[in-house]
């Protein structure tokens, strides 16, 4: 399967926010997440596995409670079921990978 960023419908889930479903299939899916300045990805959880590679700009990440500062070219790993969230301190983009596939994300 190849995927041109280009031709990719964005969605926008919430204030600030933009979302492209990049290449998925079998058990696995990228999303790649835009926020602009002061933009949430509210704590919430999942079945899923996450890890997630921050592309560009700065997020305040919180996992199970737990706060840090990452920022362009660092990445984090959620496991199943696991409270999280993401506060961008700038504009920011995120990769997240996502095993199995999050259904609930798809057309």
């Amino acid at each position: 399967m190849f995927i041109k960023n280009n031709e990719i419908r964005e969605e926008f889930p919430g204030d600030g926010l933009s979302r492209k479903i990049l290449a998925h299939g079998g058990k696995m899916m990228m999303v790649e997440v835009r926020f602009k300045k002061g933009a949430r990805g509210i704590v919430h959880s999942h079945p899923h596995e996450q890890v997630s590679y921050i592309h560009k700009g700065s997020f305040e990440v919180e996992i199970d409670g737990e706060k840090e500062l990452l920022s362009a070219g660092d990445s984090f790993y959620t496991p199943p079921d696991v409270p999280h969230g993401v506060l961008a301190l700038e504009e920011a983009v995120i990769l997240d990978v996502f095993t199995p596939q999050r259904e609930d994300l798809l057309p």
